[in-house]
């Protein structure tokens, strides 16, 4: 894992670095999250504010409530509309990347996957992370 890494959007009007190793990696199965990236689920790379600089641009954000009452936020390209961010109002310390957004993605490893009751028959699940019903249990 590098512990500076770099990604964006796909026709690069949008660039961020972070200067830390992530501190969580994960798959998350929610419906939300679904939506969000229109596909099984959403790899997230967490990382703390002060280690996340935006080199270039400004994503479009969406708003929408969770299913536990607190904000949630997600950043993409206006111009592609490529999912990069996350904002959790439970944890405003944090930014969230979507793993495809990383420059070199390769080496994103989940260490648990999370919402699988609302995980899809046709998602393969990877058998040796854990499995959570909720964010946590």
């Amino acid at each position: 894992m590098p512990e500076k890494f770099s990604g964006g959007c796909a026709c690069g009007a949008i660039r961020y670095t972070c200067t830390a190793e992530p501190r969580y990696m994960g798959n998350c199965h929610c419906r939300d999250c679904q939506r969000a990236t229109g596909s099984a689920y959403f790899p997230a790379v967490l990382v703390r504010n002060s280690d996340f600089i935006l080199e270039k641009g400004e994503p479009s954000w969406y708003e929408s409530p969770s299913d536990r009452g607190h904000m949630m936020w997600r950043g993409f390209c206006s111009s592609c509309g490529s999912p990069l961010f996350l904002r959790n109002g439970a944890n405003e310390s944090v930014t969230i990347m979507f793993a495809g957004s990383l420059d070199d993605p390769s080496w994103y490893k989940p260490s648990r996957d999370i919402f699988v009751k609302s995980a899809q028959p046709w998602d393969l699940m990877h058998s040796d992370i854990p499995k959570l019903d909720g964010m946590l249990e």
